[in-house]
């Protein structure tokens, strides 16, 4: 006996085989007709096959039933864990190729807002993943069934079902309030009306209806909802279903981004500026009359011209008139928008330029009276109270002037090195202490006698001068010197960047 869905009838014994072929006839139907879970290897009018193809089919269907019979046979032997013998097997297998810790520990991946540290959800495994997968592709068919139906009745396969959302829509859209009674309506007309009917069926045709009582008791076994068993065809159909809105959701994904993106990400200032000047003036202007625009006729203009660019017609009308009609119109637009970005957005802007500074430092040879040699070109001057000179750290720079670099993303913007002639200013701003500034010549800040003459630190007891005294450095003076170098730099473009970085 063969299991058909809905009814069983008595059939011959034949020869069974599993129709898993694509190419065959119906290998994966609809699912609102009654389809057998085993299908016949020959039909009434096909040439017979020879007897070693009808040998090898059988020995396949052999195979094929001895293998239905341990899975099932595995499925309903569960462990206490959840996995069956065929799950422990396999998770033993990909122990020795896959590690058991996290994922993100053993590849040492930080941690961002999906890892499993933020929230108590188990990590990345293969045997799990296998296991979950089969769950979840045997209770997913409801919601393919759902996606076919809502195709049809989008796509005006059935007219009538597709007029009377229309007429659901029309209705939603003068009366919003009746959105609240639509999930209430439809929980009474799908599910509880059809659970009620497979209970209370209606008299079979060959009954008249006048004989056929509808009191007593029910008449059938309620519906009840399971999954679709493992290498049933309900379980391959949504298999094939799932592969399928995969490629879907990948295409429309790839799509929506190839026309959100570039508008939208800046690599056409002119026109992403464009488009955020227009969303910032929606923005404010939705804020303030929102409440005047009419959102009941505006929406069922939506849900009327949503549903109607669905119809074959008006598909076909598109397809056809897209390039005589359409294009024109799209080209102008085009042309017209980017005139406007062109003469009313400005985007030509100088770059941002900075100051930056090196301080030359100097130090005494030989004591006292000895003769000065260069020492580094360092970021700050290292003055007598500076955090590094009193920790007795070195200062920190480069020997030679060609190496100083232009910080990170900026570029030199003049083509040498200036001397600062204001040494006076700057070491005011910096409340420096304890040092002698040249109001001509070359401008050095020497450090005071007193100081320290043999050493780069205070010594014990030692005081620094408050403030600072003007000389002409001639005078006797400490251990270290300095003077303020500085150049101008500017912001470096996206290219400049990247051919530096190549």
């Amino acid at each position: 006996m063969i299991c058909w869905r809905g009814y069983s009838k008595p059939q011959p014994t034949r020869q069974l085989a599993f129709d898993m072929d694509e190419n065959t006839a119906q290998a994966f139907v609809n699912r609102d007709e009654s389809v057998p879970l085993l299908s016949f290897s020959g039909t009434a009018g096909s040439p017979s096959p020879d007897p070693e193809s009808k040998r090898s089919r059988l020995r396949e269907s052999i195979s094929n039933s001895k293998l239905k019979d341990k899975l099932q046979d595995g499925a309903s032997s569960r462990s206490e864990t959840g996995f069956s013998l065929q799950d422990r097997l396999l998770t033993k297998l990909l122990q020795q190729v896959i590690p058991t810790e996290n994922i993100e520990e053993v590849l040492d991946l930080p941690p961002d807002k999906r890892s499993s540290k933020y929230i108590g959800r188990p990590g990345f495994s293969i045997p799990l993943m296998t296991n979950n997968f089969r769950r979840f592709n045997s209770r997913i068919g409801i919601i393919f069934v759902f996606q076919t139906r809502l195709i049809r009745l989008l796509t005006w396969r059935e007219p009538v079902h597709t007029l009377s959302l229309l007429a659901i829509c029309t209705f939603v859209c003068l009366d919003p309030y009746l959105l609240a009674a639509l999930p209430v309506a439809a929980a009474l007309l799908f599910v509880m009306v059809p659970a009620y009917l497979v209970r209370h069926p209606a008299p079979p045709p060959t009954i008249a209806h006048s004989s056929y009582s509808l009191n007593g008791p029910p008449l059938a076994p309620a519906r009840t909802i399971k999954p679709a068993a493992e290498m049933s065809k309900d379980f391959f159909r949504n298999m094939r279903d799932l592969q399928n809105s995969m490629d879907d959701f990948s295409t429309v994904h790839d799509g929506v981004l190839k026309i959100i993106t570039p508008p939208t990400n800046f690599s056409n200032e002119a026109l992403s500026s464009t488009i955020f000047l227009f969303l910032f003036v929606s923005t404010c202007t939705l804020f303030i009359a929102s409440h005047l625009l009419p959102w009941r006729l505006m929406s069922l203009f939506f849900c009327w011209s949503s549903i109607t660019l669905g119809h074959p017609s008006v598909q076909q009308f598109l397809l056809n008139n897209r390039e005589s009609h359409l294009r024109p119109h799209e080209r102008k637009a085009q042309s017209w928008l980017d005139a406007w970005v062109a003469r009313d957005i400005v985007l030509d802007a100088p770059p941002e330029t900075r100051e930056v500074e090196v301080y030359e430092l100097q130090r005494r040879k030989g004591g006292p009276k000895g003769e000065w040699e260069s020492w580094v070109f360092s970021p700050s001057p290292y003055d007598p109270l500076s955090p590094q000179r009193i920790a007795g750290e070195r200062p920190r720079g480069t020997r030679f002037f060609e190496d100083v670099c232009a910080p990170k993303g900026w570029e030199w913007g003049d083509k040498k090195w200036i001397l600062d002639l204001g040494s006076r200013e700057w070491v005011e701003e910096r409340m420096v202490q304890g040092v002698e500034v040249e109001v001509e010549g070359e401008r050095w800040v020497t450090d005071l006698v007193g100081d320290d003459e043999t050493s780069s630190t205070p010594k014990k007891g030692k005081k620094i001068s408050p403030g600072w005294e003007e000389g002409n450095g001639q005078g006797p003076s400490g251990m270290w010197r300095r003077r303020r170098w500085i150049r101008m730099v500017r912001r470096q473009g996206v290219s400049s960047v990247n051919d530096k970085d190549g």
